[in-house]
Parts: C-alpha cells; structure tokens; sequence
C-alpha cells in the first residue's frame, strides 16, 4: 500500500490547485492522508479524484471540512499498521511522550500544524510530519511525504520536496 501524506496545504492562498509535483506524486497512491489545515472542503475533493483521502481537522479548517467528514483525531488501520492523525502535536519539546499517550495503540502519528517536516521515533512509535507543499514558512522548499505499507508493517517513510 503506497500512501502521499499531506498537512498545510492552507487553500485557497497557498494552494490554488494541486500543483504539478504534488499531482504527479499522487498518481498511483492507494490512499491520500491529510493533516489538516486543508481550509476548503474542495481541496478535499480535489484530491479524491487521485485516491480515498482520510483527513483531520486543524485549527484553519471550518464547518464544510467537518461536513466532509475529517474530525479532530482519527485511529486507522492500514494494512494491519495502526496509525493515529492529529493535526497539532503540541510543542516540539515533549512531543514523543504526549503522542504515545493519545494514541497508545498507534504504530505510527501523522501529524502537521508547525509545516516543518518531520520523522521521529519515540519508545517504538513513529511520529511523522509531511511539512507543508505550498507554505513552507522558514523551510528551505515544500515538502510531501509518502508511506509505504506491508502486512502490517512500514517498509518505507520520505519526506521530499515539491517546491
């Protein structure tokens, strides 16, 4: 199972339409996670045309990503990988120990919120930020990341630019 992993795409005044790195990347995937800060619901449905998309609510998105169907903190199984979304993780400081503890079961957190990019392992649980495409604030480019997931197991984790 190959998954793009998003966060920040911050539409409609980063993301105007999928940009062509981002599209390319997506084509193929079997599943499209979405770390919130999508800010239009039609971002959400832009993305449905290249694969399925889960997505948690961040503190940008309103009433119509919540109709969509993204709610605050979602639990998936992917493929036998337990993985946990939230959007914001809390500080940097402490992050590890507070992931475990709201998703004690997770194998992996997908998260976003700070657009920095980030791929951390605490007491066995991974924590992943994809950073943001189109706003990278201070970060050197945009960035996406992808997953690849096998019998339950994460064979693969990047993050990559697209900018």
């Amino acid at each position: 199972m190959r998954i793009a992993v998003l966060a920040d795409t911050h539409s409609p005044r980063f993301w105007k339409r999928c940009p062509p790195a981002v599209a390319g990347a997506l084509e193929g995937v079997d599943l499209i996670l979405h770390a919130g800060d999508v800010c239009l619901r039609e971002t959400l449905e832009e993305l449905e045309q290249f694969a399925p998309v889960r997505a948690v609510r961040g503190n940008n998105d309103g009433p119509d990503v919540a109709a969509w169907g993204a709610p605050e903190t979602l639990l998936l199984d992917l493929d036998g990988l337990r993985v946990g979304m939230v959007h914001d993780s809390g500080a940097r400081t402490g992050r590890g120990p507070r992931l475990k503890r709201l998703f004690p079961e997770a194998d992996l957190v997908v998260f976003g919120h700070s657009h920095i990019p980030w791929d951390e392992t605490y007491a066995g649980q991974r924590a992943f930020n994809p950073g943001s495409p189109t706003d990278k604030r201070r970060q050197p480019q945009g960035t996406m990341g992808e997953l690849v997931v096998e019998d339950g197991i994460l064979r693969s984790a990047r993050i990559f630019p697209v900018t």
